[in-house]
């Protein structure tokens, strides 16, 4: 069976797992053909961990029908991409890997794929995505000569990346972005509370489908950000920049919320058991929220700040 084939076929069964899911995960579309899970599983979860039981997440995921993961160079140093690389290597054709990069110059773009490749033992990465744009003056950066989008576009020609993207932590930079380049898809936070008590997300999304752009979304389990007075020490889950949701019922109207906004995936926190909980609320159906589920959910999210606002 040829790759893409494979990327294009759901799985029909699942050996047992240890994440404790009924089923093996549902998949949508991506591009050409290509079906992703609707989880994804992002190089986070693999830090801190050893080696070994890092490995044995990843083939449990992948057992449970995962085939799309998501890294970058700067989670935590490196550690990520070189964990994830050594897990994904049975299984690197047979997946669609996402790389990212926070250099906006060509050079810096550049020698960070070079490295990603390395660590993932592999001439490619299926998406490479300008990371965490968040300004005006990123978009400005990664467009002017000599900037990373000219090494994203020798890459695509190179054959060491097959699409292109970027992850958006600002609305009107994400917007200009793709105004200006033909990308195939946007990686952008969509959660109950930014969407429905900042207005953050909406525009993104609609923005997107006038492009015929994929859409994944981040941070569907995102609560809010960490209480200001609260030390980083003293965070119940310290792989997390923001407060996830780790209540079962709210977790499961949060994901059902963002999986039913016209997108083919989301990368859930980086903290390994709030994957796993994506992992098993996602294998059961996900309705959307009746009116009265979503006002109890935004009225539950509301106690904390958005992680992003319009």
């Amino acid at each position: 069976m040829d790759r893409r084939k494979f990327l294009g076929t759901a799985a029909a069964a699942s050996t047992a797992s240890a994440y404790g899911a009924a089923g093996p995960l549902p998949r949508r579309t991506y591009k050409d053909g290509i079906d992703l899970s609707i989880i994804a599983f992002g190089g986070i979860v693999v830090c801190g961990l050893s080696q070994e039981e890092g490995s044995r997440r990843v083939a449990a995921a992948y057992d449970r029908g995962v085939n799309y993961f998501d890294c970058a160079p700067s989670y935590f140093d490196g550690e990520a991409e070189i964990k994830l690389g050594e897990a994904l290597r049975p299984y690197r054709n047979k997946v669609f890997l996402a790389e990212k990069t926070t250099r906006r110059d060509a050079k810096g773009a550049r020698e960070e794929l070079e490295r990603t490749l390395g660590r993932f033992h592999t001439d490619h990465v299926d998406l490479y995505q300008f990371h965490a744009v968040g300004s005006t003056e990123d978009v400005d950066k990664i467009l002017a000569p000599g900037g990373a989008a000219e090494a994203f576009a020798a890459a695509r020609k190179a054959g060491k990346v097959r699409y292109l993207g970027f992850s958006a932590h600002d609305a009107p930079a994400a917007l200009r972005l793709m105004d200006a380049l033909e990308l195939d898809s946007v990686l952008f936070p969509l959660n109950v509370n930014a969407w429905e008590n900042a207005g953050f997300g909406p525009q993104i999304l609609a923005k997107a489908k006038s492009r015929r752009m994929a859409r994944m979304a981040l941070k569907a389990l995102a609560f809010g950000k960490w209480p200001a007075d609260l030390k980083p020490s003293d965070r119940k889950y310290p792989k997390c920049w923001y407060q996830p949701i780790d209540d079962r019922e709210m977790a499961r109207l949060a994901l059902r919320f963002t999986l039913n906004q016209e997108i083919t995936a989301a990368v859930p926190p980086g903290d390994e058991r709030i994957f796993d909980l994506a992992l098993e609320l996602a294998a059961a159906p996900l309705p959307r929220l009746s009116a009265a589920e979503l006002s109890s959910l935004k009225i539950r999210v509301s106690a904390l700040e958005p992680v992003f606002r319009a």
